[in-house]
């Protein structure tokens, strides 16, 4: 079941993936872990860097996935997101975090971009 849930999650991202270069995103890296969470996909997107958290799902018996990206989750990001900067050599850099859901509804894979879902989060 676990490795399942983790098929499609790697499925979902992939088509995330397609969906952002579709629209003009360069992908810089995916999966980037921490100590704190791991970042999907880092983007560019006209000129700002982009932390984007991929949610997929079979169904909505759990609701939309665009929910599941809680306050403690945005946290968890928000400090993989400082990790990385600092790593890569900058934090005064323009950046900010989009959310991607990917949903199987009635045989169809729909990709919904959420740009600026949430802003850095500390506390």
């Amino acid at each position: 079941m676990v490795d399942d849930r983790h098929a499609y999650g790697q499925t979902g991202e992939t088509a995330a993936v397609a969906f952002l270069e579709s629209r003009g995103y360069t992908i810089l890296e995916r999966n980037f872990r921490t100590r704190f969470a791991e970042i999907d996909i880092i983007a560019r997107h006209k000129g700002v860097l982009v932390f984007v958290e991929v949610k997929a799902r079979r169904s909505r018996r759990h609701g939309d996935p665009k929910w599941a990206v809680t306050p403690t989750k945005q946290r968890k990001i928000s400090m993989a997101a400082l990790t990385w900067l600092k790593r890569h050599g900058g934090t005064q850099v323009r950046a900010r975090f989009d959310v991607v859901t990917v949903q199987q509804l009635g045989g169809r894979t729909q990709v919904e971009l959420i740009p600026n879902a949430f802003e850095l989060a500390y506390a």
